[in-house]
């Protein structure tokens, strides 16, 4: 079967395959039609789609650990509903820290991305950028994020810098390990302990138990993201754990959610979460379970629509732990 996402008469698929610079083209997993493609001044467009801003799903599964961990923590400390301060906070803060991010991997894997059809299109590898100027942005983009983590108490501004260490490894980890995605997991689920410590002031086993669930999580989806490159991956030598799982994907994908749905519960009933929590958590793991149905066969196009899906899983667990804390309150 020819893959949707790069068969067919796509604008620009020639020039991409031969490494040309198209700054207007949109890339493969890019949303279509996007504000970025379509209204951005063109002069910046290659280092909007450099801080990944036509693909948002990467900041929302950063951000959703966030306000898993500061749900749990609202109605841990009794609090009417999670602080919607720190909830923007971590909205903006993942926005930035990821584009800083992907800025960072994209310097670093250019000669590797340009041996991927998916990613050769990116300003990097196209030549659409120069290395220089990505540096200044990605220091640019992290400058930015530092008054956001500011705002919060010492713990958890020390917190948050640590992370920085796990982000600086990552893009290596592809070259070295079969599992990168854990890595990954390591760097995106670190806004579980900061949703927690931002309310407490340290880290407890729920926080522990979110962070855990939500690497389970990510290595299951990111799974199924890399599952659109296998054959590329394989010509340029690039490890993941699609190519890891092989034939075994789908049980392995099924194994990360079980145990992402293990973890995140423990953390629920820990904090004593009442019939809402309880409500988001079997929506969440109902979505992971409806994905785990769609795997085997699954397409490019296929594969990228369920790692998308992955934001309004998320979104289910975070607005029952959100409701559960209001609840409390609005019934008492």
């Amino acid at each position: 079967m020819a893959d949707p996402v790069h068969a067919g008469p796509t604008p620009g698929r020639d020039a991409l395959h031969s490494g040309a610079s198209l700054p207007d083209a949109p890339l493969p997993d890019a949303l279509s039609g996007h504000w970025v493609d379509t209204r951005a001044p063109r002069a910046i467009r290659p280092y909007l789609k450099l801080a990944r801003i036509e693909r948002p799903i990467g900041w929302w599964l950063i951000l959703l650990p966030c306000w898993w961990a500061a749900g749990l923590a609202a109605i841990a400390a009794g609090q009417p509903y999670p602080n919607p301060w720190y909830c923007l906070l971590f909205l903006i803060g993942a926005v930035l820290m990821r584009g800083a991010g992907c800025t960072f991997n994209d310097i670093i894997d250019r000669k590797l991305d340009a041996e991927v059809a998916r990613t050769r299109g990116r300003p990097l590898p196209s030549g659409q950028v120069t290395v220089a100027a990505a540096v200044l942005f990605m220091v640019a983009q992290a400058l930015a994020a530092l008054p956001v983590l500011l705002q919060f108490n010492r713990f958890t501004v020390l917190l948050g810098i640590g992370s920085l260490a796990i982000v600086a490894i990552y893009p290596f980890m592809k070259r070295i390990t079969n599992m990168p995605q854990f890595v990954l997991g390591l760097a995106f689920s670190w806004g579980a302990l900061l949703g927690w410590s931002a309310v407490f002031g340290r880290l407890d086993a729920p926080a522990y138990l979110t962070y855990a669930a939500a690497i389970a999580w990510t290595v299951g989806y990111d799974t199924i993201y890399a599952m659109q490159d296998i054959e590329d991956d394989a010509i340029a030598g690039i490890k993941s754990s699609a190519r890891y799982f092989g034939d075994h994907t789908r049980e392995a994908v099924a194994l990360c959610f079980a145990l992402t749905a293990v973890l995140s519960g423990i953390a629920i009933w820990l904090v004593n979460g009442g019939a809402f929590a309880w409500l988001g958590f079997a929506a969440f793991v109902g979505h992971l379970g409806w994905q785990v149905t769609r795997i085997e066969g699954a397409s490019a196009a296929q594969a990228l629509m369920l790692f998308r899906s992955n934001r309004n899983a998320g979104l289910l667990l975070a607005a029952g732990l959100a409701l559960d804390a209001i609840s409390r309150h609005a019934f008492a």
